[in-house]
């Protein structure tokens, strides 16, 4: 973060249609193959929802001290204009969005088995941020499938290995 490197606690895990290679605060994740339960999940999300994932991040948060601060999903390797569905398995956390010109915000509970579907220019226009809550103990898994733009997957596993 800001040039310098941090151990995270949350604990993290890329899964992918292929090795490809995620580059986000100055560390890279190769694609682990699809669990059987992962695959499952997206194609039935696949299903719902209409959209076509090829990627998928974990986080698991052990209680409300882990935390994300504001940001977009715009890495450049991450298809521009997809959509991002969003999980979440566990606590319940409070889930904010900022628009990025005019600073509206807004907030959204995420129960356990809830889904937020982030589609079209949402990333463009809008941070969004889960900000720690001292109150909450249990822990929280948050499944995120996205669109890998696929044009960057040789050149990116190339140059992070």
């Amino acid at each position: 973060m800001f040039g310098k490197s941090l151990t995270l606690k949350r604990k993290i895990a890329w899964y992918g249609d292929a090795d490809y290679a995620y580059r986000y605060s100055q560390s890279t994740k190769i694609a682990l193959p699809w669990t059987p339960a992962l695959s499952e999940m997206k194609t039935c999300l696949e299903a719902f929802t209409g959209e076509r994932f090829n990627s998928c991040l974990l986080n698991y948060y052990h209680d409300g001290n882990d935390s994300m601060g504001w940001h977009s999903d715009n890495e450049k390797m991450m298809k521009t204009g997809a959509s991002i569905a969003s999980i979440s398995l566990g606590a319940e956390r409070i889930f904010k969005f900022k628009h990025k010109k005019n600073q509206e915000s807004l907030s959204i509970r995420l129960d356990s088995g809830s889904l937020l579907l982030m589609k079209d220019e949402t990333q463009e226009y809008w941070k969004h941020s889960l900000p720690a809550s001292k109150k909450i103990a249990e822990p929280r898994i948050n499944l995120t499938f996205r669109v890998f733009d696929t044009r960057y997957h040789s050149q990116l596993t190339q140059n992070s290995i």
